[in-house]
């Protein structure tokens, strides 16, 4: 049972996991308004009112009834892998399409909660360690990115002071987590964040800009951008999305129930999907996006050694807070991308490790679970490293083919039912 930490030190810990995610957060509403050429005023509403849906789509996992939310310290966020079919829909259609795809999205995933969420016996130790390791390795690349600068074919990608900052970054969390103690070692996340922002700052990499630019108050408003309108390939490009994201979140789940040493069981699942279709059904009248919930913060909870709700809880009232105060919500906004990538490299590599630490339980003298490891890790990877190898195939297929973690998942469990299943029904 973890000792409930007091309310001023969880919030400490709340902003830290803020900070872990937001840069994730807020990506999805930048690239999206983007792509589709949105005005100043629809970008603050997109990215303003984004981050107050993250912390109402945190809270219905956070409170678990008979109904929905999975109760355990996840953060949801927009789902990453929604952004190219979004950009696609919104183009090829309207804006109010693509809402409305999200909707149907969030409606499918809360009817098919209970079907889907018994897959857990698909998921045995070798299934869910080599899932969770690939998790950790697949968002490393993302960590070196965000460390170069952030845009890998800017020119100055690579920068010394991009480079300096996220390395120093790296090595105060390192530092921290070595030799301080107690809640300061909690925090040393937080600390590598305030640190390399204040070293990035005296180096010229802050601007204040974001922060005077931004309005002070914004209410979410249903149909912002119109009623959402239906169409059925949209409809259905979303519903896969959505399925590659349930397959993302199962393994989410089974990691942070190892961290907590709690089984989690098919309610569990059932209810945790529920709570992130709701998230989606929101995300759409809102004008919004899909959420889902966060593999970012697993690390932090690994690092910090604080695995209860309170701060997360914490973390969901900043996010809904800073939705409604866009001022507030841009201040995030002026850490450097390099220290971001710093901080990111640290809780990313501690997935890989908490995979690891799962497979070791594996009987790895069985050389059909090293196979299963072996080869699920190497597609994983690979298709994360070169997502374009499946671009000659259709469209509908390459959303489930581009994602590492999907197709590391459904090579896990394929390879674990053929090796492994079949062994011991011939023994048996």
């Amino acid at each position: 049972m973890q000792k409930e930490v007091s309310h001023h030190k969880a919030a400490i810990l709340g902003l830290q996991h803020l900070l872990a995610m937001y840069s994730g957060a807020i990506a999805v509403p930048l690239l999206i308004g983007g792509a589709l050429k949105f005005n100043s005023t629809q970008m603050t509403y997109l990215v303003s009112i984004d981050i107050f849906m993250c912390g109402l789509a945190t809270l219905l996992q956070l409170f678990r009834n008979r109904y929905f939310g999975i109760g355990l310290p996840v953060v949801l966020g927009c789902a990453i892998q929604a952004v190219a079919p979004l950009e696609m829909i919104g183009q090829k259609f309207t804006i109010n399409t693509m809402y409305g795809a999200i909707i149907v999205a969030g409606i499918f995933v809360f009817c098919v909660a209970g079907w889907f969420s018994k897959i857990k016996k698909l998921f045995p130790p070798v299934v869910t360690g080599t899932l969770i390791t690939v998790i950790g390795l697949s968002l490393i690349p993302v960590a070196f990115q965000n460390l170069g600068g952030g845009n890998a074919a800017a020119k100055n990608f690579g920068d010394p002071k991009n480079l300096i900052t996220g390395f120093i970054t790296v090595a105060i969390i390192i530092l921290i987590e070595a030799c301080a103690k107690g809640f300061l070692k909690s925090i040393a996340v937080l600390i590598g964040l305030v640190v390399g922002t204040l070293i990035a700052a005296a180096m010229g990499m802050v601007s204040l800009t974001p922060v005077s630019q931004a309005s002070w108050f914004h209410l979410p408003q249903l149909f912002y951008f119109g009623v959402p309108e239906f169409e059925w390939s949209s409809c259905l490009t979303m519903i896969i999305i959505a399925l590659v994201s349930m397959v993302e979140s199962t393994g989410v789940f089974f990691a942070i129930g190892d961290l907590l040493n709690k089984d989690i069981t098919e309610e569990d699942l059932k209810k945790g999907y529920r709570a992130e279709g709701i998230a989606q059904i929101f995300g759409g009248l809102f004008n919004t996006f899909p959420y889902t919930t966060f593999s970012q913060n697993v690390g932090l909870l690994q690092l910090s050694g604080i695995k209860t709700k309170r701060p997360i809880f914490w973390a969901a009232g900043f996010l809904m807070t800073m939705g409604l105060l866009p001022k507030i919500g841009a201040v995030v906004t002026i850490i450097p991308d390099s220290v971001l990538g710093g901080a990111m490299l640290v809780m990313f590599t501690m997935i890989a490790v908490q995979g690891i630490k799962m497979l070791l339980n594996v009987d790895l003298k069985n050389n059909n679970n090293l196979l299963v490891i072996a080869i699920s890790i190497g597609l994983g990877l690979g298709v994360t490293v070169y997502p374009q190898i499946f671009q000659n195939l259709p469209e509908t297929i390459q959303l489930f083919l581009s994602n590492g973690i999907v197709i590391s998942s459904l090579s896990a469990t394929i390879l674990n039912l053929v090796l492994n299943t079949r062994k011991q029904n011939i023994l048996s």
